[in-house]
This record gives structure tokens, C-alpha cells and sequence, in this order.
């Protein structure tokens, strides 16, 4: 029988010897927090290593992704698909134990971590979604959801602004099986964190209405196992934040507590010293089978699994339909004729005409939705007038102000998309999606189904000025590697691009919509049918092709205006919408040159925004009429004239472009 320490011993020795091997990482946190990591995956976290994926497992996060080999340390002991081998080739090419835990990439692993901060609010989604989920679906005596979201934070976590947006919602919210565990060991790259971070933790979380402890000596097992054996039984609806203790690098006589155990491997030299130190008489990855035998959590999970399916089983007998609802919605599939009302409303859109703000067609849109998709969830972070993302009928359940919180809104929504059972949506202006840059990128590097609803779209803004005018904003978006990113033109393609967003399961979409009203486009039944193609023929050549304009958003109407008089002009112009250049940019050679002929040299694109990402489709001998400066404060129309967005700067360019070519 082993103690405590050697099995938490087997952690430090995995995570050096990992790191040692690839020549790069990081050994201190991992050396540290092994005595909490093994009580809390040997006794507190409920967990199946034989079915990573089951839904009522407590969710885990390591907040702190560059103490990744932590977390691979654990998986592989406690028998998670994580073999030696993908310990030994931690860091290498297509390896599933990457330098920071990539979600879909190593079973175990909840959500990708790495820009600290961000697992917090991943965590704050999660259980956000468990409480959602307990209170729609759990019948008495059958708690069918009911578990623990657990966050593990080091002190770069809580330096960064995410962490405070997320804290305060999550104390408000009442989140009480959010248990986040505070490593304290005092230590960033930089050094001893006192010169730059000394504020009081413990008062900051309890301001915002969390449970503390704190100074809890995080290499006493015997007092962590009280404490998370009783958090199972916790009455309280605070999250609670554990603040634990710890040395960096715990056990290496040379670099413990100290700057030199966070980032780099710690020597040939240091090694020996630490096993010595360690007591730990193992060759390199060798782990004895006594060690792995105590370590094995696959029939403990099996055996909370198999009670949960038991119960499952007689909440199935007595509740079918509602059974039938949960698994669908943790399946992640759409119900049936879920887009029945958003395909009328796309419809009576295209017969009656009416011009609208492209963002108040996407609360249309939105409101047509909630009556068949239940597990539609979203909010606006303090804009939900102005988004439009509010539908009537909303309920808490369904709806969430988030306050001015932009980058923990989009983190906290991965993370509910994470946990599933929701499809989440968030709203702000195009301009903040700054604030959220790199949650959105997550959730497209992740490849999780989340919607992003930007509004304000352009320095049609006006009078708020360039501070609120986007600009560069939609080609950062559309350059996102697996973000779908559609700027509709009026209610019939706000309608299409919302469908879109709903069926793609495998990444985020961002829904960006105007302030101002947009003119419905008139279209037949082939061109209303090739919307969801991305980019489609809006207005056909009468005669010969002379050339083409492609424009999104409000741009489509100065687009097919200015085209009407190109065409008195005896000319043949061609209007293309392309409303999502990614999701045409996927469809065949075939339909692209149907669209964009590449024996028309002449091609001109309009959009309100900057202007390179176009070139890609005209190519260098056409050109492009946008915006390649900061906006002007004035009426949106005014502006949207003085900085070159209007009729006739179109037509003399496409006639500049034809003398050219």
C-alpha cells in the first residue's frame, strides 16, 4: 500500500520527465499541485475514465493550460485513453498531449486552455448550464443532472481582467457547484508576484458573493480530502473558492519556489537531485504497478456511472418524453422542424418587401426560433435593446444579462456550449467584439457551435463616432480559421444566415447586422434558394458581362443602385450578394465560377469596412470601395458619404475599372 505522497510523487516524476523529454514546458505547477490532484481526482471528482463523455460527470478545467502535464499526468494514472507513449511524446508533432490541452484532442480534456483566464469562464458556462439543466429537467427523486463544475486557477488566472467579469456574474448568478481551487504559490515568469499582485483574494471573491477558504496548506492531503469529501454535501448556493498553498517545482532542491520551475525544463542535474529528493527510485516514465493500481479510478467511475443509468433508467419509465428532450438536446441534435417559423418568416419577408434594420430582422429571427428550439440560450452584454437580442417571452432560463462583460460573456457561452445541452448566442456592438477577440477564437480553434451577434456594423453608426465605428473588425472575423461569419443584407438573408449558424454544428458563427434600415432585395426562387451558398447572383446581366459588383450588408442596396445606373449606360453589370465569403469560399469550383466568372477581369467590391480582405475575389486588377481609415463623428449618413460609401463613388469606379481592363 502507498501513501499520499508517492502517489502524487508519480505526477512530479511524470511532469519532469515529460517535460525533460521535449525540451520545453512546464514542470513548477504540475510539481506543486500534485498532492491536490490526487485527492481530488482519487476521491472528489466524479468521473468515469472508461466514458470521458458521460453526461452527468463533474466537469474539470485546468484554467492554468500551461500546467498541461498535470493533467495528463492524472488521465493516464487514472486510466483515461492517455497512454505512456502520449506521455513520452508530450509537445510533439500531432501528439494528444499538446504544450496546452486541446478539447477534442485527448479524452479527458473539457475545453482548450492556454490564454489564462478563459477556463475560468468556460467554468462559470458549464455550471451555468447545469443549473439550467437541473431546473428543466430533475424530477423528485430522480436528480439526473446533478454535478460539479471544477476550475483550477494559478495566479495569472486571476491577474487577468476575464477573471473578475467572470467571478462577479457567477457570485451573482448564485452558482453553487462552482468550486474553483486557488494554486497560491506566489510565483509567475516574472518572479515572486508580491511587486505586481498583492491584492487580497480572498475579499475580492467574497465581494462578489462567493464561499472563501483560504491559507489551506495545499500539500496536506489528509485536510484536502475533509475538505472536498465535504463540498459534496455543501447547502449553499455561493461557488466557493478554495485558496491553496503551494511551492512551485515542489521536491527540485534547486528551482523549488522559485521563478525557474515555471517555464522550462528543469536539467539532467536537477532530475537526479529531485528523485533523490522525492525518494522516487523509478527510471524515467517508469511507474511502479502498485502505484498504478491505487491510481486506477475505472471501476469507481464505472460504478457511479452504472448508478446514474440505473436511475436514469427508472426517470426514462416514468418521464419518456422529457427523457427523449434530454438526450436529444445532449446529443446535440435539432428537433424536428425547428426552422419551420424562420422559414415562413424568410418568406413573408420576401413577399412583403419591407425595409428594416438588419438587426431588428435578426430578433425576428430570433423570436421565431425560441417557439421550436428549447435549447436556444443568450444574452447581450448590456445591449440587449440595441441587439436585439431579446425576444418577448424570454425567460431567466432562457436569456441572461450579462452586463458590460464582453470577453467573459463569449467565454462564458463556450463554456455552456461546452457542456452541452445549449445552443448559446451572445450580443454586442461589431466594435467590441475587440473586448472578445480571443474567446472567439477559441470557440473557433475548439470548433464549438456558438453564435457571436454583432451589431452596429459600420461608420453608419454615426454620431457615436469612431470610437464606435468598426472598421478592420469584419476582415479579423472573416480570416478566422473555422468562424462563419455572415453580414446579411435584409431579413430574408438574416433569416437564411441564422439557420446556418443553428445546423453548424462543428464551429461559431458571427451574425453581424446594421443599425440602419436595409432595402428587401426582390428574388426568385433560384436566387432565394442559393442564399445559403454563401455568395449568389442577386442581380443578372440583362446582356453581355461587363463586370461585377459584390457587396454584403448595407452595401447590397448602394451595390444594385448603382448597377441600375451603370446598366442606362448601355452596360452589363452583374450584382452579387455574398453575405458569408467563408461558407462560399466551401462551395465547388463549379458554382464559384458560375458566380464570379474568371474570364470577367472587371470586378468591384463595396462594403463598409476595410478593404484588402476583398482582393482575394477581384483580384488585383479590380478594386474595391471601402475604408481604409478610422471613421468621422456625424450622422451615418454623412459620414457614410464622406468617407467614399455611396452611389456614385461606385459607378466611377467600375467605370475607372473598365477603362483599365
Amino acid at each position: 500500500m502507498t501513501n499520499r505522497l508517492e502517489r502524487a510523487n508519480a505526477i512530479r516524476a511524470l511532469s519532469m520527465d515529460a517535460v525533460q523529454a521535449a525540451n520545453s514546458g512546464h514542470p513548477g505547477a504540475p510539481m506543486g499541485l500534485a498532492d491536490i490532484a490526487e485527492v481530488l481526482w482519487r476521491e472528489a471528482i466524479t468521473h468515469n475514465p472508461r466514458d470521458p463523455n458521460w453526461y452527468d460527470r463533474d466537469r474539470f478545467i485546468l484554467s492554468n493550460g500551461h500546467s498541461s502535464m498535470l493533467l495528463y499526468s492524472v488521465l493516464h494514472l487514472c486510466g483515461y485513453d492517455v497512454s505512456m507513449e502520449n506521455i513520452r511524446q508530450f509537445r510533439k508533432l500531432h501528439s494528444p498531449t499538446a504544450g496546452h490541452p486541446e478539447y477534442g484532442e485527448c479524452p479527458g480534456v473539457e475545453t482548450t486552455t492556454g490564454p489564462l483566464g478563459q477556463g475560468l469562464a468556460n467554468g462559470v458556462g458549464m455550471a451555468l448550464a447545469e443549473k439550467i439543466l437541473a431546473k428543466t429537467f430533475n424530477r423528485e427523486g430522480h436528480s439526473i443532472v446533478d454535478h460539479l463544475t471544477w476550475v483550477l486557477v494559478g495566479d495569472g488566472c486571476l491577474m487577468e481582467g476575464i477573471s473578475h467579469e467572470a467571478a462577479s456574474l457567477a457570485g451573482t448568478l448564485k452558482l453553487g457547484k462552482l468550486v474553483v481551487i486557488y494554486d497560491n504559490n506566489g510565483i509567475s515568469i516574472d518572479g515572486e508576484v508580491t511587486e505586481w499582485f498583492d491584492e487580497d483574494v480572498a475579499k475580492r471573491f467574497e465581494a462578489y458573493g462567493w464561499d472563501v477558504m483560504h491559507n489551506i496548506d495545499g500539500h496536506d492531503g489528509e485536510e484536502l480530502s475533509t475538505i472536498f469529501h465535504d463540498i459534496k454535501t455543501r447547502k449553499t448556493d455561493k461557488p466557493l473558492l478554495i485558496s491553496c498553498n503551494t511551492l512551485i517545482g515542489f521536491g527540485s532542491p534547486g528551482v523549488q519556489d522559485s521563478a525557474k520551475a515555471h517555464g522550462s525544463p528543469l536539467g539532467a542535474e536537477e532530475i537526479v537531485a529531485t528523485r533523490e529528493s522525492l525518494q522516487w527510485g523509478y527510471k524515467p516514465f517508469e511507474i511502479p504497478d502498485e502505484i498504478y493500481s491505487e491510481w486506477d479510478c475505472r471501476e469507481k467511475g464505472s460504478k457511479s456511472q452504472r448508478y446514474w443509468e440505473s436511475m436514469y433508467a427508472s426517470y426514462s419509465d416514468k418521464y419518456p418524453d422529457l427523457a427523449l428532450e434530454f438526450e436529444r438536446r445532449m446529443h446535440g441534435e435539432l428537433p424536428k422542424d425547428w426552422s419551420s417559423l424562420l422559414r415562413e418568416l424568410a418568406a413573408d419577408a420576401q413577399l412583403k418587401s419591407e425595409s428594416l434594420e438588419t438587426r431588428k430582422s435578426s430578433q425576428r429571427c430570433l423570436t421565431a426560433l425560441s417557439k421550436n428550439l428549447p435549447e436556444l440560450f443568450g444574452g447581450s452584454a448590456d445591449l440587449s435593446g440595441s441587439n436585439g437580442t431579446k425576444w418577448d417571452g424570454a425567460d431567466s432560463d432562457q436569456y441572461l444579462n450579462f452586463g458590460v462583460r464582453e470577453f467573459g460573456m463569449s467565454a462564458i457561452t463556450n463554456g455552456m456550449s461546452l457542456h452541452g445541452g445549449f445552443i448559446p448566442f451572445s450580443g454586442t456592438f461589431l466594435v467590441f467584439m475587440e473586448y472578445a477577440r480571443n474567446a472567439v477564437r477559441l470557440a473557433a480553434l475548439m470548433g464549438i457551435r456558438n453564435i457571436f451577434v454583432y451589431t452596429h456594423d459600420s461608420v453608419a453608426v454615426g454620431e457615436d463616432g469612431p470610437t464606435h465605428q468598426p472598421i478592420e473588425q469584419l476582415t479579423n472575423l472573416r480570416t478566422t480559421p473555422g468562424l462563419s461569419t455572415w453580414r446579411p443584407c435584409d431579413t430574408v438573408e438574416s433569416a437564411v444566415a441564422w439557420e446556418a449558424a443553428v445546423k453548424h454544428k462543428k464551429g461559431p458563427s458571427a451574425l453581424v447586422f446594421t443599425r440602419q434600415k436595409t432595402v428587401l432585395q426582390p428574388r426568385d426562387a433560384k436566387t432565394f434558394s442559393n442564399i445559403s451558398r454563401g455568395g449568389y447572383v442577386l442581380i443578372r446581366e440583362r446582356a453581355n458581362l461587363d463586370g461585377i459588383i459584390i457587396a454584403t450588408g448595407s452595401e447590397v442596396e448602394i451595390a444594385v443602385e448603382a448597377s441600375e445606373l451603370l446598366v442606362e449606360k448601355g452596360l452589363g453589370v452583374r450584382v452579387v450578394s455574398m453575405p458569408c465569403a467563408n461558407v462560399f469560399l466551401e462551395q465547388s469550383n463549379g458554382y464559384q465560377e458560375e458566380v464570379l466568372p474568371g474570364s470577367v477581369r472587371a470586378r468591384l467590391a463595396v462594403e463598409a469596412g476595410h478593404p484588402d480582405y476583398w482582393y482575394r475575389f477581384v483580384g488585383l486588377d479590380g478594386a474595391v470601395v471601402g475604408i481604409d481609415r478610422f471613421g468621422l463623428s456625424g450622422p451615418g449618413p454623412e459620414v457614410m458619404q464622406e468617407l467614399g460609401i455611396g452611389v456614385e463613388k461606385v459607378v466611377t469606379t467600375f467605370e475607372s475599372l473598365l477603362e483599365l481592363n
